[in-house]
């Protein structure tokens, strides 16, 4: 899956899972990243609103996301 960031410099990680419809709640997506779910370019992301930009490679849940310009 792709994301497009469409004129934005970035989008952080708990709104983008939001966004996606990876999470029902803001709530739920802090959970998630709290707990190390969350794989940012193969590396564990704790940071919930972590700016997330073009090039990056997300993986929570089985999904994997790619930040595309």
């Amino acid at each position: 899956m792709n994301y497009h960031l469409e004129g934005q410099a970035y989008i952080e990680l708990i709104k983008l899972m939001k966004l996606l419809g990876l999470v029902d709640t803001g709530g739920e997506a802090k959970h998630s990243v709290e707990n190390g779910e969350v794989l940012l370019n193969n590396i564990i992301e704790y940071r919930k609103r972590c700016k997330l930009r073009t090039g990056d490679r997300i993986e929570f849940a089985g999904n994997i996301i790619i930040i595309e310009e």
